[in-house]
């Protein structure tokens, strides 16, 4: 695979990464909810030696994920962008998939936290559903 780019809205903070991502997930837990203002997140998992921010460097907002370990938000300071989630628990960086380029032919692979998803949020036809994190990931 290439590498990689993508950028916050305004431009500020731009990043890079090499190789295929480890998954592609849409996350209904509740604060992906709160954080995105919409049902989920989608997120593109790269691992942490894999990402480099080449423009900026983000502000860090940190909270406590189900597992009890950090889940750190990096985001833009300038337009608030959430580029990246630096999940803890497992040592990759949960992208957020619509600040990559580019990013046309990316997919979902699985939907996590199903069962924190509001009654109206849709769901994708074929791509599995995990009420909670799927253990091989946490």
């Amino acid at each position: 695979m290439s590498e990689t780019k993508g950028q916050c809205a305004c431009g500020s903070v731009e990043y890079s990464f090499e190789e295929e991502p480890i998954n592609t997930a849409f996350c209904y837990c509740k604060s992906c909810q709160i954080h995105t203002g919409s049902d989920k997140w989608f997120g593109v998992w790269v691992p942490k030696e894999n990402l480099t921010f080449t423009k900026g460097q983000p502000a860090l907002y940190t909270r406590l994920g189900d597992s009890g370990k950090e889940m750190i938000h990096q985001f833009c300071s300038h337009c608030g962008t959430t580029l990246c989630i630096d999940v803890k628990v497992a040592n990759f960086y949960s992208v957020s998939g619509s600040t990559i380029n580019n990013n046309n032919e990316l997919k979902p692979k699985m939907a996590i936290y199903t069962a924190s998803a509001p009654s109206w949020a849709v769901f994708p036809e074929g791509v599995p559903k995990y009420d909670v994190l799927p253990p091989e990931f946490s």
